[in-house]
């Protein structure tokens, strides 16, 4: 004859408890924003000012928009890449920070 053991009860509601602090804390603590990342109403708005300042740029003839790349990370926007002249820097630095929800221009252009 078998008998089969079954585990201790106290073991298995000590067990169940802890799996479900950690699923809790997993699930609780996923949605925050941190230091290092926007929640999704930060990232939406830094998506559409980069997209507005992109438009911009393209509307303003003096501006090899092509050549700009705009990045956006809580209202300050970088610009990188490459211009012919300063007057184009200056430029797309203005158009950038004409641009609501803008908070400060890191202007990195490089003049060739």
């Amino acid at each position: 004859m078998n008998i089969m053991k079954f585990p201790n009860p106290r073991k298995l509601a000590l067990i169940a408890t802890l799996a479900g602090i950690v699923a809790a804390g997993g699930f609780l603590g996923g949605c925050a924003e941190t230091r290092t990342s926007d929640s999704t109403g930060q990232y939406v708005d830094d998506t559409g000012i980069t997209t507005k300042v992109k438009a911009a740029l393209l509307k303003d003839d003096m501006v090899k928009s092509f050549e700009i790349k705009v990045e956006t990370m809580k209202g300050v926007v970088q610009l990188s890449g490459f211009v012919d002249n300063s007057d184009q820097k200056k430029a797309a630095g203005r158009d950038a920070a004409s641009i609501s929800g803008v908070s400060d221009v890191s202007n990195n252009l490089i003049v060739k």
